[in-house]
């Protein structure tokens, strides 16, 4: 055990000290976070339909006053895949949502541990990972926003980097496919920070390929960047080219979500909303440990100009222009370039930041151990007190204000939990809706009479029996959208939305064996496709070069 002990000690570090960081999560009960209650819902509605069958879960049956909504066309999968998995083990949704968070945060901490490693060592690695999982805003995504997915996404991003960054050091494909897989898993986790990694992760390839003019290195990048956007095109181009279906997407406005300058720098701490009151709104600070980190960083570099590797200049760069970006400075650049105004809100950037900063961390902690002029007990207690800064300035932010005691079934059988369509402003309801729908019968006759019956249903699909003496028109109170299909005693039937956007179709008289079912659109089913053959690309190059390092 102390062999296997010091043999991975630094490993083993990371893993207690990310886990001492979430150690509030292990209580019971729900934090009260922005988004947390949303996401036990969506926890709740994606295994229903998962449980029944379906692989890639789109519509949320129970939302929009039973009407349902497809919220999982447009919401990243990843948490909702994990909770279902931590679900069927027999943990409460709501444990789900507190263990997304723990195994996201420990994820990233290792991966930026690995990542770190490979420019400055085991105690550069080290001191980024620290800095990684101790920062103000990781804090403020677990437990004042509840953004699993943002936490998922910046436990892949390190991942990323790492494997890029290998594929460059060893020249070795099997890292292509690992490159790929976890630009994928990036995607999966969130969407917006899927976009601002990808740009930083392009620059970065460029900034490794372009001064020797790797042309190798820089088409195997390429090819592993193809690969993550095929095998994650299930959810992305479905979420982009089916955007034009539903309305309200665009309700946060860019220009009222810029931080002042003192917020980035002054420590404070609040719960409140982006643009709410000023006295509890949420934190904005880039952290005490990292603006230390960035002074270290640029002292250093300014002594060590001639002999600094371009990495550090690039990120030290990076810092201060991501840092305009959060400012309103910079509103005509967000005016006019038309991917910043995707992110929504100027401070998202602080992802971005804080991975900058903690490998920032690595390089001074390396540069204080080769220095000369320092004794090497001094050298230690330097590390030390540089280990300490980022955990002491903020462990008061890593715990919730209280907990809601509650079980699942607080969120799942209440109305004002479901009956919108589980998102700030009831965005994601389809472009057919009305702004008020009375409640109907799940089939009823607007024309004409005679009986429905419902034989056999699921989220996605319902039998009916339907008898009448003469054409009808039926009306579902199931919402329209592309990708509903009616078979009438086997054969296709028109449906269309009515005036409120719900399902109409009509039935001449007789006696009739109908189905109503949600089947995959021409873009979706595309989108699956690509994702099913960058899948079988991937695992067979992944195979195939795993074979070749064996032998």
């Amino acid at each position: 055990m102390v062999k296997t002990f010091l043999r991975y000690k630094y490993i083993i570090l990371v893993l207690v000290l990310s886990t001492f960081s979430v150690r509030a999560l292990f209580h019971s009960g729900l934090p009260p976070t922005h988004d947390g209650e949303y996401h036990v819902i969506r926890f709740y509605e994606f295994h229903k339909v998962l449980s029944e069958g379906t692989i890639y879960p789109r519509w949320a049956a129970d939302l929009n006053n039973g009407m349902g909504a497809p919220l999982f066309n447009y919401v990243y999968p990843l948490p909702n895949y994990f909770s279902s998995f931590t679900h069927s083990f027999g943990f409460s949704f709501i444990d789900s949502f507190k263990l997304n968070l723990i195994f996201a945060t420990i994820v990233g901490s290792i991966f930026m541990f690995l990542f770190s490693r490979i420019f400055f060592g085991n105690i550069g690695g080290l001191v980024s990972s620290v800095y990684y999982t101790y920062v103000p805003y990781r804090f403020l995504d677990i437990f004042i926003r509840g953004s699993v997915g943002e936490v998922w996404a910046l436990a892949f991003f390190p991942a990323l980097l790492w494997s890029i960054t290998k594929l460059y050091v060893e020249k070795h494909k099997v890292y292509i496919p690992i490159s790929g897989l976890f630009l994928a898993l990036v995607v999966f986790s969130h969407n917006i920070l899927a976009l601002m990694f990808f740009v930083f992760s392009a620059v970065y390839v460029g900034l490794m390929a372009l001064p020797t003019r790797d042309k190798k290195f820089t088409a195997n990048a390429i090819a592993s960047m193809l690969l993550g956007l095929g095998i994650s095109s299930v959810f992305w181009v479905p979420a982009l080219l089916e955007k034009r279906y539903v309305r309200g997407l665009d309700i946060f406005n860019f220009k009222e979500n810029f931080p002042d300058i003192y917020q980035l720098i002054i420590p404070s701490w609040g719960s409140g909303f982006s643009g709410g009151a000023i006295t509890n709104q949420m934190s904005f600070q880039i952290g005490i440990g990292n603006l230390f980190v960035i002074l270290l960083s640029t002292i250093l570099v300014i002594r060590l100009r001639k002999k600094l590797r371009r990495e550090i200049f690039f990120f030290l760069v990076s810092f201060f222009v991501v840092f305009f970006l959060m400012t309103r400075n910079s509103i005509i650049l967000w005016d006019n370039i038309p991917l910043l105004s995707y992110f929504q809100f100027p401070w998202r950037l602080l992802s971005l930041e804080m991975f900058i900063v903690s490998f920032l961390a690595g390089f001074v902690a390396t540069e204080i151990t080769k220095a000369k002029i320092f004794p090497r007990k001094l050298k230690s207690l330097i590390l030390a007190f540089i280990l300490l800064v980022p955990v002491l300035t903020t462990l008061s932010y890593a715990k919730p204000a209280f907990y809601h005691e509650r079980e699942d079934n607080h969120y799942t059988t209440r109305p004002n939990f479901i009956s919108g369509t589980n998102s700030p402003g009831d965005v994601f309801n389809t472009i057919w809706a009305k702004d008020i729908i009375h409640q109907i019968k799940s089939f009823e006759f607007e024309k004409g009479v005679g009986e429905i019956k419902i034989s056999k249903k699921s989220s996605t699909s319902y039998d009916l029996k339907i008898e009448t003496g003469g054409e009808a028109i039926v009306r579902s109170s199931l919402m329209y959208f592309p990708g509903w299909v009616l078979s009438v005693d086997g054969r296709e039937e028109k449906i269309f939305p009515d005036k409120n956007g719900q399902i109409k179709f009509v039935v001449v008289g007789g006696e009739h064996m109908a189905n109503l079912r949600l089947n995959r659109t021409n873009i979706q089913s595309t989108a699956s496709l690509v994702s099913i053959i960058s899948a079988l690309v991937l695992v067979l190059f992944l195979v195939r070069n795993y074979t070749i390092i064996r032998k």
